[in-house]
């Protein structure tokens, strides 16, 4: 199946990568929830261990679609101040190796509901005692694959969340099936893109 794609590469040296991919990603929802769309997925080509990275790729099947998506007013205003660099709409490479982008629900569990349960019950027992409760940090669990953070807001509710999004290598590509951010899941969703990191911007953030 041919696929076509576009890059979105954030110019700014101090930008928050993590919010426009955010940003970039809820224009994508509102567009795609606006137009009933399916199939349409993302892609980050300046992924590193360390860092999301400082470009967003989109990818579907059909051209036209991905044009429309191109020509929001945020794409173009950021374009024309200078914040954002657009490629044109391009088809996919037949030699492009495939990845998965997936949202995993589980890191978000982990870092709100569990914590925020067990720093109640640390505050119960230092109450009881007569202690002050001073939570310390802490780090991530050790167990968890590398992930990055993404800022975004759903179209339907309004509410601000963060998207815990993990890269995972493939074989073959296997669906175009996405969640409405265009990111693949722990199981309903195993839509996979293609690895664009060969054309990402010369860009080490």
């Amino acid at each position: 199946m041919q696929r076509y794609y576009f890059i979105v590469e954030f110019i700014p040296q101090e930008a928050n990568l993590a919010l426009l991919t955010g940003r970039c990603i809820s224009v994508m929802h509102g567009f795609i929830c606006k137009h009933f769309i399916q199939g349409l997925g993302v892609s980050f080509p300046s992924w590193t261990e360390k860092s999301i990275g400082a470009s967003i790729a989109f990818i579907h099947p059909d051209a036209e679609t991905l044009a429309g998506l191109r020509e929001q007013a945020y794409f173009q205003d950021m374009k024309h101040i200078g914040f954002f660099k657009l490629s044109e709409v391009s088809k996919v490479p037949d030699n492009c190796k495939e990845v998965r982008f997936k949202r995993n629900q589980t890191i978000a569990k982990i870092f709100a509901g569990n914590r925020r349960r067990r720093l109640a019950r640390l505050k119960k027992r230092a109450e009881a005692r007569g202690e002050a409760f001073t939570p310390a940090s802490r780090n991530p669990p050790k167990e968890l694959n590398p992930f990055h953070c993404a800022a975004v807001s759903s179209a339907s509710t309004g509410q601000d969340f963060l998207l815990h999004i993990q890269k995972e290598t493939v074989n073959q590509a296997t669906s175009i099936e996405f969640n409405q951010y265009g990111l693949s899941t722990n199981q309903k969703f195993t839509g996979t893109v293609p690895d664009l990191s060969p054309f990402k911007p010369n860009d080490t953030r």
